[in-house]
């Protein structure tokens, strides 16, 4: 019987908050990329394995107190 779960292939991901991301902060979200918006958002991009992680970045945007205003999948 073969497996229905090939390897994973992580899938790019950008979540953009209100709030302007300072380093330290910055750092929680390791390894995606930060950019800081003219708006004074912040856009986190990058490649996210699987629901579960995409739940621990939520998490960590929940526990920084941080305004979610859009989550995309590329």
């Amino acid at each position: 019987m073969q497996s229905l779960i090939g390897p994973y292939v992580p899938q790019i991901y950008q979540i953009r908050v209100r709030e302007y991301l300072d380093d330290e902060v910055a750092a929680w979200f390791c390894p995606l990329t930060i950019v800081h918006e003219p708006d004074g958002a912040t856009l986190l991009t990058g490649p996210v394995r699987d629901q579960a992680e995409l739940h621990g970045v939520l998490i960590k945007v929940r526990d920084l107190n941080l305004t979610l205003l859009c989550v995309v999948k590329q």
